[in-house]
């Protein structure tokens, strides 16, 4: 049985990417009637291209001289706001629910409809410029993908791989290749990632949501160390990718290879650990420029990676693998419940105080 746990986060990866058309519905409407060759028509046409304010509203041009379908429009929405036939002509613009006649009546209301959105603008970065990403949140994101039970699998699994073919010498070599693969991998993942989101720039609620699902992965987290593999799902690799992601481990036999495979291996990781990346690019892209989110995530990926050279290195030094998986599977519930009890705080820290 597939998990739901990677159902929900490939959903959420795909409704981020139409939030973008979404917002362009949600746009303010604004119905502008016209003629051909009306020249106080063109004075507000101008008016509107030359403040870009196709961007902030969904101006609805409607030509009446030649198009009777539109003329019909015109009487019809005259008639239904009691606009005298005597006071009724082109340019007119219904703003709000309000009917505007007239060149400077018209780009008057679209002044004070620029200047509304822009106070707007003003009070959502002051609210949001106390909100900055914080070194724990970061810290703690991170070290919850650090301890993550797959990647350790997957570097055992490794390290196994290497000492069975009496090549100790190319353990360390190995897993620091692998290392060094993952965390590049993760870093690019990363930013772009984070571009697509800067770029949609969502509003506040955004963030409340990503607090939301830091909350749920949290709490599905610690489900699987009471519960473990309860309700049909684990946030684990995906039973059915366990055996390709072995036989690419298994067909390492230098440090080159160890590299290519890391970056590989990336992408079977990244539906077990990208819950607590999301929750972190989800907040970078709404409170960072691209080089300070840049350096977060160098340092987030730093402390991702650091139990692979801490492994690698007690590997290299005489550490049996075979005990090492052994400690692993011992500590495999609790270390869901550490995860668990971390993106839980987190969350919760993003809701409250964010």
């Amino acid at each position: 049985m597939k998990k739901i746990s990677l159902k929900f986060l490939w959903l959420f990866i795909a409704l981020l990417s139409l939030m973008p058309i979404l917002q362009g519905i949600a746009l303010e409407k604004i119905i502008f009637f016209w003629g051909q060759g009306c020249l106080h028509c063109a004075k507000v046409e101008k008016f509107i291209q030359e403040n870009n304010l196709d961007m902030s509203f969904e101006i609805d041009r409607r030509e009446i001289y030649f198009n009777k379908e539109n003329r019909e429009m015109f009487e019809k929405i005259c008639d239904e706001l009691q606009i005298p036939i005597n006071k009724r002509g082109v340019p007119m613009a219904v703003i709000n629910g309000k009917c505007i006649v007239g060149d400077k009546p018209i780009i008057d209301a679209l002044k004070a409809k620029m200047k509304n959105l822009s106070i707007e603008k003003e009070e959502n970065v002051d609210k949001s410029s106390s909100k900055k990403l914080t070194l724990p949140l970061v810290i703690g994101a991170a070290s919850v993908d650090a301890i993550n039970p797959c990647a350790f699998a997957v570097l055992i699994i490794l390290m196994s791989t290497i000492l069975a073919s009496g090549k100790r010498k190319k353990v360390i070599l190995a897993g620091l290749s692998f290392a060094v693969a993952i965390y590049i991998s993760y870093l690019l993942m990363g930013l772009g990632i984070y571009k697509a989101l800067a770029t949609a720039k969502f509003s506040n609620w955004f963030i409340k949501g990503i607090g939301g699902l830091a909350v749920l992965i949290g709490l599905l987290n610690i489900k699987d160390y009471f519960w473990y593999g309860g309700g049909g799902f684990l946030m684990e690799v995906p039973l059915g990718w366990r055996p390709t992601m072995k036989s690419l481990i298994g067909s390492v036999t230098s440090p080159l290879g160890a590299f290519v495979v890391g970056f590989l291996v990336s992408l079977f990781l990244l539906p077990c650990t990208s819950g607590p990346y999301i929750v972190i690019l989800g907040m970078l892209s709404q409170k960072e420029t691209f080089f300070s989110a840049l350096l977060w995530l160098l340092l987030y990926n730093a402390i991702f990676v650091l139990p692979m050279i801490l492994i690698t290195l007690a590997v290299y030094k005489g550490l049996n693998p075979q005990k090492a998986e052994e400690e692993r599977q011992k500590r495999l519930r609790l270390l869901h419940l550490i995860a668990g009890i971390l993106m839980v705080g987190m969350g919760i820290i993003i809701l409250i105080k964010l």
